[in-house]
């Protein structure tokens, strides 16, 4: 492979941690650091306190992925309050591209391109070749998507599918929907899956069994249940471990997942063989009438350390070929590259037109791996 004229910034930004790399060349990534997100005061001061660490380099193209929906310019952050315009930052940060997409979206994009090594199966089941993915996870929130193949590529759905409702199977799943709607009207799938519903989990499993619930965050639960050293806390994770399968057997019938059910986030991978011989795969497979539906697809753990840097690298990636090939791209490179140049009044304008370039340029085609509305070229 060629090494890119200049560096791309690939940026994976959650509710608690913000990723950055630079890639040097497809699927290279180099100068990787993780910042807290309470460490700084938005988007753009984490992204220039990354900056100040690298040796001095000219990023021309940025692709991020982040933890809420894209529609639009403005960005929210579900579980976090940074907010911006893309186009803005874009100008900011001096950049001729910011494409920023969903970041389950920029997941789901990274599964064709993982190997066998990069993913653990967990149960049987055998994938569908050409056949839908769907794709979940558990972090700050719990993301949700799907791939839908389209000729020799991908379509990635952008969804909010962890906040469908949370629905109980037994007295215990019904004794913590009882304690979960003291806090909250809705109680989603997300509300227990996730670092906090991990908490919120620990909570209710303590008062349904008449104990007195500590003060624990997420890492701590989670510790205390692999080493075995609180009941309380192994009862927690084994019933998060059980509405995953819930969630993830949903998710199958909902999409008609032939292709298989991937399992991704900063919770589950790092559970190892604790989640694989939890009663996960049990509950996916206990579907009525269509068990043995679900018996035949697979679920996989993902463990490939930086999947969501090669989902929008490749998102980013195909946006960048869609504009150079489209009509006027010749004239928009002759205007990036004379841009130091160019008086205030003359960046202003060239600015405008690399943002807005004309309707031809900015057509994507039918087998574009993103869907029009999961991704904000600007």
């Amino acid at each position: 492979m060629h090494p890119f004229d200049s560096p791309r910034l690939i940026a994976d930004i959650g509710g608690t941690y913000a990723r950055f790399a630079l890639e040097t060349t497809q699927g290279q990534f180099e100068h990787i650091a993780s910042l807290r997100c309470a460490d700084h005061a938005d988007f753009h001061a984490a992204i220039k306190a990354y900056l100040a660490t690298l040796p001095k380099v000219q990023i021309q193209h940025a692709g991020v992925a982040i933890a809420n929906p894209v529609e639009g310019d403005q960005v929210r952050m579900t579980n976090y309050h940074w907010q911006f315009s893309i186009e803005e930052m874009r100008q900011r940060l001096g950049l001729d591209t910011l494409l920023v997409v969903n970041d389950f979206t920029a997941l789901a994009m990274a599964l064709p391109r993982l190997s066998a090594r990069d993913v653990r199966q967990i149960g049987g089941g055998a994938a569908n070749k050409q056949s839908v993915i769907g794709l979940l996870g558990s972090g700050s929130g719990l993301g949700v998507s799907g791939l839908i193949p389209a000729g020799d590529g991908w379509i990635a759905l952008g969804t909010e599918g962890g906040h469908t409702s949370f629905s109980p199977r037994d007295e215990r799943e019904i004794a913590l929907l009882r304690f979960a709607w003291q806090q909250f009207q809705h109680v989603s799938f997300e509300r227990l899956l996730s670092g906090p519903g991990l908490e919120l989990i620990y909570r209710a499993t303590a008062d349904y069994a008449g104990r007195n619930a500590e003060d624990l965050q997420a890492p701590e639960i989670t510790q205390r249940a692999l080493d075995g050293s609180d009941p309380v806390c192994v009862d927690t994770l084994d019933l998060f471990c059980v509405l995953m399968g819930t969630a993830a057997a949903n998710l199958a019938v909902t999409l008609g997942a032939l292709g298989g059910i991937y399992i991704g986030g900063g919770i589950v991978p790092r559970l190892g063989s604790y989640f694989d011989q939890s009663k996960f795969r049990q509950r996916f497979e206990e579907k009525g009438r269509f068990s043995s539906y679900l018996a035949a697809i697979p679920t996989y753990v993902i463990t490939a350390e930086h999947a969501t840097f090669i989902g929008a690298s490749a998102i980013l990636d195909a946006q960048l070929r869609s504009l150079n090939s489209g009509p006027g791209a010749a004239i928009l490179n002759q205007i990036r590259r004379a841009r130091e140049q160019l008086s205030p009044a003359e960046l202003r304008v060239a600015d405008h037109v690399l943002a807005h370039p004309r309707a031809p340029s900015m057509r994507r085609s039918p087998r574009s791996p993103a869907p029009p509305t999961s991704a904000n070229p600007r």
